[in-house]
């Protein structure tokens, strides 16, 4: 049976997934992410498909839109999605817990820090996995954008791209930002999008 062609509508450029590198995958590969690799570059690196990238990302915003902003938490502890994260949540009223995620944050009421999100998403499932365990833990769906390396046996959807490169976390915050303020129904155009890229990126 041959795959079907994907031909979703794409969300950017394809020139815009390519120059914030969001292809650009690790020189490992796991076996869940062998479904979402498009080649192997010489240098070793796997090459991530970004139309299977771009239709994650639209799976994605129609999946968190469909709650609550303040349902919603957003994890990130690397440090080059710290920003891309808060900035995400400056705009979408989601909550972000960029940096250090506290054990017990989604598992012990006694914690200053405990909430009680509907979903969880994280920016990375290896970097972030003390709040991927506490999802599962506490039965939530999540949401992970996931490198050629990583392991997605917790990750109800993935988001295959690049979660180490700082341009390709902005690009991807940046887009699931637009997206999801578009159905919420609080911007009607992508025109009425005044944010850029830029802004969402971490500084060096």
């Amino acid at each position: 049976m041959e795959e079907e062609e994907i031909t979703e509508p794409l969300l950017v450029t394809e020139d815009v997934y390519l120059t914030a590198g969001v292809h650009i995958g690790t020189q490992q590969k796991s076996a869940d992410m062998k479904p979402f690799i498009f080649r192997v570059r010489t240098d070793g690196l796997y090459v991530l498909d970004v139309k299977q990238t771009n239709r994650r990302l639209t799976e994605a915003s129609k999946f968190l839109s469909r709650y609550e902003p303040e349902k919603v938490l957003v994890v990130s502890t690397r440090q080059y999605g710290q920003k891309p994260v808060r900035v995400f949540a400056e705009h979408t009223k989601v909550k972000a817990m960029p940096g250090r995620f506290v054990p017990g944050t989604l598992t012990n009421p006694q914690l200053p820090s405990y909430v009680e999100p509907n979903v969880l998403m994280v920016t990375d499932p290896a970097a972030d996995q003390q709040a991927l365990r506490e999802a599962v833990n506490i039965g939530i769906p999540v949401v992970g954008i996931c490198d050629a390396n990583n392991e997605t046996r917790n990750v109800d959807l993935i988001i295959p791209a690049n979660n180490k490169g700082r341009m390709a976390l902005a690009a991807i915050y940046w887009i699931l930002t637009r997206e999801f303020l578009k159905l919420k129904g609080i911007i009607e155009k992508n025109e009425d999008f005044t944010p850029t890229m830029e802004d969402f990126e971490a500084s060096l």
